[in-house]
């Protein structure tokens, strides 16, 4: 496996990253505790409580008080299910799993299922548009599904100065853009539902002061939850001790 500070290297050295895509900074706002042994998938907030998925074995789904990080309440994944992202459309929750090729259905206010569905290839990140779940698979493709049926019914291929970006992950939609982690960096990619396009990276390196006992390769930046109505943006990552709560430069 290689780190962080490679896999970049290696998507720069591909053409995948370029200087001709803007680079955003950001500063801190506020951090909030983040519980150190979820390993983030998906995460999304919503009417003020935090949503979160979590990978390894056991995997869950839980919500989560903002505020202090307390698990409000909780679901574990079968142990033949490794989580993946999760989003919600009216009062269901949907979540993905990494190598099973399937998802779930489920109420949102207490986690109870509704039932299931399949999809080829691998679940990464899961948000939505309102309309439709937006969904990644590690490669260069986003995946747009019917959250009725869970059918395809289209999928764009993200591109960085006109060459594939892969490595997609945990996704957000935010003003009309597809906010995406790329794995094992400490980037965001600002991609254009229609297009691929990604217009903006952002640079959140230095957000985690080191700590030698994490692990480069896993325990590294991924989640993005947006609160449109009071417009702030946090994000955390792997096993990550803190929530940031930042404003983008």
């Amino acid at each position: 496996m290689r780190g962080p500070g490679l896999v970049l290297a290696a998507l720069l050295a591909a053409g995948a990253v370029q200087a001709q895509v803007p680079v955003q900074g950001y500063e801190v706002v506020r951090t909030y505790p983040h519980d150190r042994a979820a390993f983030t998938e998906g995460l999304f907030l919503r009417d003020g409580v935090l949503y979160e998925s979590t990978g390894q074995y056991p995997s869950d789904i839980r919500a989560v008080r903002l505020e202090t990080g307390e698990v409000l309440s909780k679901r574990e994944l079968p142990t033949v299910y490794f989580g993946e992202g999760i989003v919600a459309v009216g009062e269901r929750l949907y979540s993905l799993t990494w190598r099973n090729h399937m998802g779930f259905v489920w109420t949102l206010d207490d986690f109870s299922p509704l039932g299931g569905f399949t999809y080829p290839g691998e679940g990464w990140g899961l948000t939505t548009d309102g309309r439709r779940l937006i969904m990644s698979d590690g490669t260069d493709q986003i995946r747009f599904l019917d959250p009725d049926t869970l059918a395809e019914t289209g999928r764009i291929s993200v591109t960085a100065d006109d060459r594939p970006l892969r490595q997609i992950n945990e996704l957000e939609w935010i003003d009309g853009e597809i906010y995406a982690n790329l794995w094992q960096t400490d980037r965001i990619a600002r991609i254009d539902p229609e297009t691929g396009r990604v217009k903006a990276f952002i640079d959140l390196s230095g957000l985690l002061p080191h700590d030698p006992a994490m692990d480069p390769n896993d325990d590294v930046l991924n989640g993005i939850a947006w609160d449109a109505e009071a417009r702030r943006l946090f994000v955390t990552g792997k096993r990550w001790p803190t929530l940031f709560e930042i404003r983008l430069k």
